[in-house]
This record gives C-alpha cells, sequence and structure tokens, in this order.
C-alpha cells in the first residue's frame, strides 16, 4: 500500500458479466487495517460525438433510454470495441445512429463518467461539417434525429434541459472549439 493508493486489493472476483459491462468484487484492505468489499462496474471506453453541420446545426438525438423510461436528448456515442481505435469507433457511431459523416474531427476532451462505481473513460469528439444520411441503427435503438442552432444546443446544456450528464458536459467541452459558429472565446 502507499499514499498515492489508501487500498490494497486482496481479492477480485467477477460476479456479474455481459458483452456491455461486468461487475467486479474487489476486497480491499484499506490504510487503517480495515476490510471491505467494494464492487465496481467494468465497462470499456466510449466516444460522445458533437457533431455540427456546415451551416452550423449541431446534430442530436433524442433515444428512449428504457432504465429512466424517457426520451433523452443525447449526442451520439457508443463503446470503443477491442481492436478499434477511438476515432474510427466515433466515424461508425456517427454513421450508424444519424447517418453522418464529418469532413473534420477534432478531439475535445476526456473524462470518467462514473469514477466512483466503474471505470468508463468518455473520449470527446467534435464532428465538423457533417452530413446526413440513412441512419444504420441496432434493432434496439429508438431514435430521433434533431438539429438544432449550436447556440440553442448550447443554452439547453446550460440549463439541464439535456439530462444525459456525459452528453451535456461533450457539448459544453466543445464550445471552446466552436467559435466559427459565433459561440465561444474564439467567436
Amino acid at each position: 500500500m502507499s499514499a498515492s493508493r489508501p487500498y490494497l486489493t486482496l481479492d477480485s472476483r467477477y460476479v456479474w458479466q455481459s458483452r456491455w459491462y461486468s461487475l467486479r468484487q474487489d476486497h480491499l484492505r484499506a490504510a487503517d487495517g480495515s476490510e471491505i468489499t467494494y464492487t465496481v462496474v467494468e465497462k470499456p471506453g466510449a466516444v460522445w460525438i458533437v457533431p455540427v453541420t456546415a451551416d452550423g446545426q449541431m446534430v442530436l438525438i433524442r433515444q428512449y433510454r428504457h432504465p429512466v423510461e424517457a426520451w433523452c436528448l443525447e449526442v451520439p456515442a457508443g463503446n470503443v470495441e477491442p481492436g478499434h481505435d477511438e476515432l474510427s469507433m466515433a466515424a461508425r457511431e456517427l454513421r450508424e445512429e444519424v447517418g453522418g459523416t464529418a469532413g473534420r474531427w477534432a478531439k475535445a476532451a476526456e473524462f470518467f463518467t462514473m469514477n466512483g462505481i466503474g471505470n468508463e473513460i468518455a473520449q470527446v469528439y467534435l464532428a465538423q461539417d457533417v452530413t446526413l444520411g440513412a441512419p444504420q441503427r441496432e434493432p434496439t435503438e429508438y431514435i430521433d434525429v434533431e438539429l438544432l442552432p449550436v447556440a440553442e444546443a448550447l443554452r439547453l446544456a446550460r440549463a439541464g434541459a439535456i439530462k444525459d450528464g456525459p452528453s451535456a458536459l461533450a457539448i459544453l467541452l466543445c464550445e471552446p472549439l466552436l467559435g466559427e459558429y459565433g459561440v465561444g472565446p474564439n467567436a
């Protein structure tokens, strides 16, 4: 045990696994000698894409989310599959969810999505000069595409109207890169 890591892992075991995520229970010894069980959600990294068309429309999706029984306003997103790089997965998710292709890409940021219970890392990409076509969605995806002016999407993210936290954060983290659309510090 070190000062930078206050827990020593004594044992780990998987209590549940699926192709999307797993639950791992770690038996830990704390710096004070006490022992605890910590359940961790193991999830592959994921990409969140903030797509903007050449005429300054942000491409958002309204997707039905069963766990909260609501239609949620989001940006396209998806897991990074083993053996694939993040940018190629971002391009694939954009194509699958909204039928989009981007003329320009920029990595905007990365963040932990649930660091209190899990290890997922989000990679945020700004996709610019997006053109839309026919989506190639999975059968379980119920999605409507919504186009909003960039300034309106930023306003919705700031106002809490975008309830999907990672999507709202992804939009706000892209703001410094959106100056050509009349918003952000470079406007």
